[in-house]
């Protein structure tokens, strides 16, 4: 099959798994990833992967640029110069709005498959400028897929569509993200995009509450609007010593297989893929029990889920897997066996390949 990936190229889950999909397709199959930049994951290597880039050029006569035009017609151009069979959307709005704008252009030449992760659902969606169209993207995808069952039910309950849904789970590369060599000081860990929903100042709360009672670190990785807010907190904690920001950090696998504990103690997920990711390296996640983030993690096997700003429970449980090496390795072992039995490449990418045939055949 020749498809075509649509997504944004930035360190978040959407733009991760399409990347990551576009990888394990290409063994087998002509892979386009469209997007305003090259995913920093196929940067350095493309692993078959072709790249092109959405010029928007400035116009005078707009305030701001219009994505979404210039995204429709590289959508023509590639499907017309490669031939592609289908084009598969990651996110309602823009990337399926464009797609079927390139599909109508064409005369109905391609198949649209739009896999649903969450902002596009309950922030973007749900904003009276977007809704119409976000149903209208989803209604006339010819195949249609969420990343957790929670995100399957809330698009159902919230958007006036018939399309059904089909719930493929985000993967993870069990050989990429393994355990490292750890040392006696206890390394904690959050990677985030650091927006309001990841509620990364709680992470600096919690850890707070953890050096009080051991000797530890704090590693941020990412970057994003709060990561100032974030940097003046600590500041003021006093944690500058114990703190420390990564930023954009390529081999993400490299830090969480040195650490001890995950933190993710988000307002909202979807799925949680760096969840996942600290997982497949064993180790345990501490995280809200919200949204698709109790599909991922068994309490009190793979580790341990609070509700959301219930800093001094989550704080309890990282300290109780902290200061217990015992339960800290069986965690970390249940947890990469979950992610061995449930969420790899082999397992999920076939998924989506069954999913792109019986669309074209439909």
């Amino acid at each position: 099959m020749k498809i075509g990936i649509v997504c944004y190229p930035t360190f978040g889950g959407s733009g991760i798994l399409a990347s990551e999909l576009g990888i394990y397709l290409a063994k087998e199959h002509e892979v386009h990833l469209i997007s305003y930049a090259c995913p920093v994951r196929l940067q350095a290597h493309n692993y078959g992967v072709l790249c092109h880039k959405v010029e928007v050029p400035p116009y005078p006569l707009f305030e701001y640029s219009p994505y979404t035009l210039a995204l429709t017609s590289k959508i023509i151009d590639v499907i017309e110069h490669h031939h592609l069979d289908i084009i598969h959307a990651h996110y309602a709005i823009p990337h399926a709005t464009s797609a079927y704008l390139a599909k109508k252009a064409l005369q109905d030449k391609v198949k649209i498959i739009t896999t649903l992760h969450g902002t596009d659902v309950y922030l973007l969606g749900l904003n009276p400028s977007y809704k119409p169209i976000v149903e209208f993207s989803m209604e006339n995808s010819d195949g249609l897929t969420a990343v957790s069952n929670f995100l399957k039910r809330e698009t159902e309950e919230k958007f006036d569509f018939t399309r059904s849904i089909e719930v493929i789970p985000n993967f993870v590369d069990p050989e990429k993200y393994k355990r490292e060599n750890r040392d006696k000081k206890k390394k904690i860990c959050h990677v985030s995009n650091f927006r309001p929903l990841k509620r990364v100042a709680d992470v600096v709360k919690i850890f707070d509450m953890i050096a009080k009672e051991i000797d530890c670190q704090l590693y941020l990785v990412g970057e994003g609007p709060l990561k100032y807010s974030v940097q003046r907190l600590v500041k003021k904690l006093g944690l500058e010593e114990k703190v420390c920001f990564w930023g954009k950090v390529d081999e993400v696998s490299k830090i969480l297989g040195k650490s001890d504990l995950f933190l993710l103690p988000s307002k909202q997920e979807s799925f949680g893929l760096a969840a996942l990711e600290a997982m497949s390296s064993e180790v345990p996640v501490v995280a809200s029990k919200v949204g698709g983030l109790p599909e991922v993690i068994r309490h009190g096997k793979d580790g341990f889920l609070a509700k959301v700003g219930d800093l001094n429970t989550m704080a309890e449980y990282s300290l109780k897997i902290l200061t217990n090496g015992d339960l800290a390795e069986k965690m970390g072992k249940q947890a990469r066996m979950r992610v061995l039995d449930k969420f790899t490449p082999e397992k999920i990418v076939s998924r989506y390949v069954s999913l792109y045939r019986r669309t074209l055949v439909s």
